[in-house]
């Protein structure tokens, strides 16, 4: 489930979204993908949100990276079940 635009005005003086819009949607995304695993039942350690931007260059607007972490094979094999499933369920509807 995407989050819906709420008007925001975080937008470059081109047009294009801010580092700060970027960094919002990403956080927005990494905290409906954890829900979404825990209602599935999978944990995975803490997500976090990175720029791949220097601290000092925060004028360059790129991107913002939901970065997952690492798991453990039992983990990693109950999140292929989950997306499977997911996929199995899109096609049959």
């Amino acid at each position: 489930m995407m989050p819906t635009s709420g008007g925001s005005t975080e937008h470059a003086s081109d047009g294009s979204p801010s580092s700060a819009a970027k960094i919002k949607e990403a956080v927005q995304a990494r905290d409906a993908l954890a829900d979404a695993l825990t209602r599935a039942g999978i944990q995975l350690p803490a997500m976090d949100v990175r720029t791949p931007w220097a601290e000092d260059r925060e004028d360059e607007r790129r991107y913002a990276l939901v970065h997952l972490g690492v798991c453990s094979a039992p983990v990693a094999y109950a999140l292929a079940e989950v997306i499977a499933k997911g996929i199995a369920n899109g096609l049959s509807s």
